[in-house]
């Protein structure tokens, strides 16, 4: 989401006055207003490919299991992310980087994302490895039957990355010095990895619906109700929750982002029910899990809705500090009334760090 310093001095908790806007503020409200309606509609769009788009395979085993395509779906989206948000750290730090840095970044954060996307896909759903199932009246599981080897060849993709950054201290010598080669490695970093947690939430062999709804959904809950709160209560309860980094940004709107989370789980937990019900009477892919209208669910909801949310604002956070260390307002302009996609993602990053962590916890521990 959008973080606003004093470069950029209307604050996503504290917009707005007692006069009334300009023209100009009218015109970026309105372009603002646009843009978020086509980027829901998008993300909207994906999430229900990946829902619906699926088709019934028989493994070698002669195992029928449903072969998740949605999932490659969604991956493509991500991907556009990954692209996008390497491109303008790579402009943000233009400067410092040569030329054959930027195309090793940005090839190989495509290539690392490429590698889970497709070898995960061909271990879990082609060659249908699973984790193993409980077996009735035994403390012990069934043994998995193979191995999932996506995650071992996606860390081999991306050290080769890392190798041949490294490589060109040698190969470009005269042009590249060790400070290029750290912006270098941030730019590799931030953001492809943070959105290779999200493709793994999205590959998740349980949840991953779930998942993929709480890092888009809780979000901007929680972005609305810092904005709701920092106008109603910053004025009386002025306390900064980064003075150094976003000045503008306080506690209380802070509260008010985690009350959001809170709603916004509340109203996937229902949703999410409804997608049961419909897996049920077979309208939709499998999900490979199940929900009912229990104390416990809506406490795990709340509770990571909230995780989540207080994760969302940090990333925020991150975000407005690196632009601050640059001295730039935006990190690009592809969004109008936005800035660039990682100003617009930038509170999904760390968020899909929790909701992957909390996913696979309830994976091992309920299964």
């Amino acid at each position: 989401m959008e973080e606003n310093t004093e470069a950029n001095p209307v604050s996503a908790q504290e917009a707005g006055g007692g006069t009334a806007p300009a023209p100009k503020q009218k015109d970026d409200m309105r372009k603002r207003l646009i843009t978020g309606i086509v980027y829901v509609t998008v993300l909207a769009a994906f999430f229900l490919l990946k829902i619906f788009v699926w088709m019934p395979y028989t493994t070698a085993s002669g195992e029928q299991v449903a072969l998740r395509i949605g999932n490659l779906c969604f991956d493509v989206l991500i991907g556009v992310f990954v692209g996008i948000g390497t491109w303008e750290m790579l402009r943000a730090f233009s400067a410092h980087l040569h030329r054959s840095q930027k195309v090793i970044v940005m090839t190989f954060s495509l290539l690392v994302l490429a590698a889970y996307a497709l070898s995960d896909f061909y271990f879990a759903d082609i060659l249908a490895i699973r984790l193993p199932e409980p077996v009735a009246g035994s403390e012990v599981g069934a043994a998995a039957i193979g191995r999932n080897y996506s995650l071992h060849i996606t860390f081999v993709v991306f050290m080769a990355g890392i190798a041949l950054l490294f490589a060109l201290l040698v190969i470009q010598h005269e042009n590249v010095s060790l400070e290029s080669t750290g912006y270098a490695l941030l730019s590799y970093l931030y953001p492809s990895f943070f959105l290779l947690v999200l493709s793994v939430c999205n590959h998740l062999e349980k949840y991953s619906e779930l998942a993929v709804l709480f890092v888009f959904v809780i979000c901007p809950f929680a972005d609305s109700l810092a904005l709701v709160f920092g106008k109603a209560f910053g004025k009386k309860l002025p306390a900064k929750m980064a003075p150094h980094v976003s000045p503008k940004k306080t506690i209380i709107g802070g509260f008010g982002g985690l009350l959001g989370g809170a709603i916004g789980a509340v109203i996937i937990f229902f949703a999410c029910y409804g997608l049961t019900k419909l897996d049920g009477m077979g309208l939709i892919t499998p999900l490979h899990w199940s929900l009912s209208l229990n104390t416990l669910d809506i406490i795990f909801y709340i509770a990571l809705g909230i995780l989540t949310a207080a994760f969302s604002q940090f990333g925020d956070l991150v975000e407005s500090a690196v632009k601050r260390k640059l001295g730039i307002k935006d990190m690009g302009t592809i969004l109008p009334g936005h800035g660039g996609i990682l100003d617009r993602i930038d509170s999904s990053l760390y968020a899909g760090l929790i909701v992957c962590l909390a996913m696979v916890a309830r994976i091992m521990i309920v299964g």
